[in-house]
């Protein structure tokens, strides 16, 4: 601090954006009290999101067989596969045709036809429910993001209004002390 500096803060006259200066130094924490839990919540989705992605972009098949894997028959399906078998054995045995071949091969299929269409019944509802969880972590990840360019703009204008500030107030220092430059020069002048 120049000499000059220190009679005009002496005179009460100093820097007066300072003051504005401590407050808007406390932006940072103020606003990331709010905004942090959103953007740390965004971080951690992020590297979810990429194994997500690249699992499904590198080998969907596996994706898909590893999705799979996790079937199990309905109860529906069961209780299904008991009336189909037990309507094609009593209507074999009305006709007397019970233990054909022709019988068995119809009642095969029909069961597989079942199998099939729950398989694929469960194989939607899991990739809905993948679909939807996978949904959920990228909009944590897009909260975030949002989070995080509102805190990062918040503190960019802080930091803009701290800087004119601080240029507001070192003007003011430069035309207090030419002012009184001139004042104890004109003293000095009027003495001699």
């Amino acid at each position: 601090m120049s000499f000059f500096n220190s009679i005009m803060n002496a005179l009460g006259a100093g820097n007066m954006a300072g003051g504005a200066q401590d407050y808007l130094g406390q932006t940072q924490g103020a606003i990331g009290q709010y905004l942090d839990p959103y953007s740390n919540a965004g971080q951690d989705q992020l590297p979810i999101l990429q194994e997500q992605f690249g699992q499904l972009l590198g080998d969907p098949g596996s994706f898909l067989n590893q999705i799979g894997g996790g079937y199990q028959a309905s109860p529906g399906y069961q209780y299904n596969v008991d009336q189909a078998t037990g309507a094609a054995t009593n209507a074999a045995a009305a006709s007397g045709q019970a233990g054909s071949p022709a019988v068995q091969q119809a009642l095969a299929e029909q069961i597989s036809g079942m199998a099939s269409q729950d398989y694929n019944q469960w194989l939607n509802q899991a990739l809905g429910l993948y679909g939807q969880g996978l949904g959920g972590t990228q909009n944590l990840a897009g909260m975030g993001l949002q989070a995080g360019n509102t805190q990062a703009n918040a503190i960019a204008q802080a930091l803009q209004q701290q800087a004119g500030y601080d240029f507001a107030g070192q003007q003011q220092n430069a035309q207090s002390a030419g002012g009184l430059l001139g004042g104890i020069g004109g003293l000095f002048g009027g003495l001699f």
